[in-house]
């Protein structure tokens, strides 16, 4: 008997995205759509934001349009919403004049749910769209781009006040993933959104540990990142990089060290940069060395690690990049280095901005954050305003806590030289004077007449610079920015000068896993000669799901992480589903998902299952058991708490196990024929049932379709 399919958003949840449960705040703001509220969403990167507004528009009738920015992270979320059984589509310059038409024309006829489209090509088709759709939602995802006050405002985005003017029934919903306090009122006025429900989810993601590396030398950072991937060769990760150049050179350095790797920024050409991101979501490149212009595309959820390259010009910035790693809730990585270059390169940018104190106020809190020795998320969290009591013991300085010494007599040395030289030198220069350096410019410059050159000598110029880092941000020295970034000494500093103030530093801590170039490659040619290790059951069951997701997506030429993410594939091989009900339980896996996967993923479990753990066995039995007791196929789904296809694929798998049980009492004949002339027709392809179901123009059920196959099989 077929039940009357509900119309409710955990049904939706679970048979479009195989979740059993809502994360924190979904449920509500889903509902509050629903009820025809304007709506903001501050949601973090990976929390599901578009869930948010997907599942109301699949709820609605009509379609719901959505503003995105890129093309490449509209085509990356129609691709994903089609890989979960949901009809999508774009409107941008990709398609063809035919093409387009064919999206209208399945928009007009309602069976797509989901339109995203860039805004200034919805503000110049505004009117002819509303004309011919039943338009019911609109979503303005990325709504940080419209504020000014934000960290990567798009004018385009301005011309979106428009909306509500001429819909105003329609609700708005909102989403970002990155605004503060000031973007989020600008976003309200700017898209005059009418007394919104305002929806703050929680921005800490715990599964991203936090590391800040300070004062490294050029060539020692290269040689760290260099091991760091290796000691991590099977994953992929993004390093961000402040410049074009730098891209570039970080990128030639890892492929002469063996490391494949590609490098992006707005400098390459439209089709250069949308095939390296297409093969870095396939998984075929790996590394990808970025200007900020990579990532607000990459909807890939398997990023393992994200390395900043260079001080980020902003917290939201940061937030929103180390954001793309860890998206499908496994362990991550994220690393950000910083030196004196980039605090004097940053600033400069900052100063002759058009916002020029805003851009340096935001500058100085990631300054604050990297020379931060307290736990790093609870400053991270605190700076989106959310209060976090504890801390993480999953950040560098929760792990490895800073240790503080009376550095008195250290900022005595360096305010005395800054004063002596007349406040008129930089770090570089400063440092100099201090260890002493016979370099011609300061003899020239009488320099090595001071009182306190080479006071500081027996502190080496990483530690120098370290410390002089800790003296800006503690308040001690300034820069003049519009005096060639030459040091004051601030009032502060003045009191530590003259002793009536001491001065706590932090203890530069030892490198974590620095290694010489030739160490690090000695190690590497180690790891090559060394003899294989044995490889478990388990890796052998990993690896061959891998390779099944692997031509699975280039068949479907789609990324591997849509075909199912990490998350799924590891609970995979540590549950070991052997039949429909178990792949159901596993959290992201879908009943559509199982249709047009489902036999070949059976395949792989049962021929590992029986070298892993011999004693495992199907529900399947149970099922059995039941039916040779007299109760109906309805019985025994309604007892087990089962669906009703589960049954016969429980029937199946017995039957083809050898178990005595007549099929042919829910499968006739006819069926049986209509089914063998689809599966011929499809020149025998049965690895798929959607095709074969769709064949037979929907006719006959999946679970019928599925024992027709299995009489024809044996």
């Amino acid at each position: 008997m077929e039940n009357t399919i509900p119309n409710t958003a955990a049904y939706f949840l679970k048979k479009h995205y195989g979740y059993d449960s809502f994360r924190p705040l979904q449920e509500q703001i889903i509902n509050c759509i629903l009820l025809g509220r304007d709506t903001l969403v501050l949601m973090p990167t990976g929390g599901g934001k578009s869930l948010c507004f997907q599942i109301p528009a699949l709820m609605l009738s009509g379609i719901t349009l959505v503003v995105s920015p890129l093309i490449s992270l509209m085509k990356d979320q129609v691709d994903a919403l089609q890989a979960n059984g949901i009809e999508a589509a774009y409107l941008n310059s990709s398609l063809s004049y035919g093409e387009e038409a064919e999206v209208i024309k399945d928009c007009i006829s309602g069976s797509t749910k989901l339109l995203y489209i860039a805004p200034e090509r919805l503000v110049n088709a505004f009117d002819t769209l509303v004309s011919m759709l039943d338009v019911r939602l609109i979503a303005i995802d990325e709504a940080h781009c419209i504020s000014s006050w934000g960290h990567d405002f798009r004018p385009e985005y301005t011309q979106l006040q428009m909306i509500k003017e001429k819909m105003p029934h329609i609700p708005i919903v909102a989403l970002t993933a990155t605004a503060d306090k000031v973007t989020r009122k600008d976003i309200i006025t700017q898209l005059n959104l009418q007394n919104p429900e305002v929806f703050l989810a929680s921005f800490n993601r715990q599964n991203l540990s936090l590391s800040v590396k300070t004062g490294m030398r050029e060539k020692e950072k290269l040689e760290e990142i260099i091991y760091f991937i290796r000691e991590r060769s099977t994953e992929s990760g993004i390093i961000y990089c402040m410049s074009r150049k730098i891209t570039e050179k970080v990128a030639e350095v890892l492929n002469g060290n063996g490391i494949p790797a590609k490098y992006y920024h707005a400098g390459m050409s439209a089709n250069d940069r949308s095939q390296v991101q297409e093969e870095f979501s396939k998984d075929e490149t790996p590394i990808i060395c970025a200007t900020i212009a990579f990532g607000m595309g990459i909807d890939k959820s398997n990023v393992r690690w994200i390395m900043h390259y260079n001080l980020p010009k902003n917290i939201e910035g940061y937030y929103q990049e180390i954001g793309r790693a860890g998206r499908d809730g496994l362990p991550s990585d994220t690393i950000l280095y910083y030196s004196l270059g980039d605090i004097q390169l940053l600033t400069k940018f900052a100063v002759e901005s058009g916002q020029a104190e805003l851009n340096v106020e935001k500058l100085q809190r990631i300054q604050q954050f990297a020379e931060a020795d307290v736990c790093r998320r609870r400053m991270l969290l605190s700076y989106f305003g959310e209060a976090y009591a504890e801390n993480c013991g999953n950040c560098d300085v929760c792990q490895n806590p800073p240790k503080h010494f009376d550095g008195t007599v250290v900022v005595q040395k360096a305010l005395s030289a800054i004063k002596r030289l007349d406040e008129k030198v930089g770090f570089n220069m400063l440092i100099d004077v201090i260890r002493g350096s016979h370099r011609q410019e300061i003899i020239n410059l009488g320099y090595d007449k001071i009182k306190t050159y080479g006071a500081g000598s027996d502190i080496s110029t990483t530690n120098w610079k370290q410390y002089l880092l800790q003296m800006l941000n503690l308040g001690f020295i300034e820069m003049a920015y519009d005096e060639a970034f030459s040091l004051k000494v601030s009032d502060l500093g003045k009191e530590v000068l003259f002793g009536k103030r001491k001065a706590e530093l932090v203890l530069i801590r030892n490198k974590d896993f620095t290694v010489s170039k030739e160490k690090t490659k000695d190690k590497y040619k180690e790891k090559e000669k060394a003899i294989p290790k044995a490889v478990s059951p388990e890796e052998h069951f990993t690896d061959e799901l891998r390779k099944m997701r692997r031509t699975l997506a280039s068949l479907e030429n789609v990324p591997p992480y849509m075909i199912f993410n990490d998350a799924v594939l590891e609970e995979i091989v540590k549950k070991q589903p052997l039949n429909e009900a178990q792949f159901l339980e596993i959290s992201g896996f879908t009943q559509f998902k199982f249709d047009r996967y489902g036999q070949e993923l059976l395949a792989i479990v049962r021929k590992h299952t029986r070298k892993i753990n011999p004693a495992a066995v199907s529900t399947q039995a149970e099922s059995f058991r039941l039916f040779q007791q007299g109760l109906s196929p309805e019985q025994i789904a309604q007892k087990r708490n089962l669906g009703i296809s589960t049954i016969f694929s429980h029937f199946a798998a017995a039957y083809q196990e050898g178990a005595d049980i007549d099929l042919t009492q829910f499968v006739s004949n006819e069926e049986c024929e209509k089914v063998e002339e689809a599966v011929a027709a499809l020149e025998g392809d049965i690895s798929k049932l959607k095709p074969i179901f769709e064949y037979l123009k929907e006719e006959i059920p999946y679970h019928k379709i599925r024992l027709a196959i299995t009489l024809m099989e044996n």
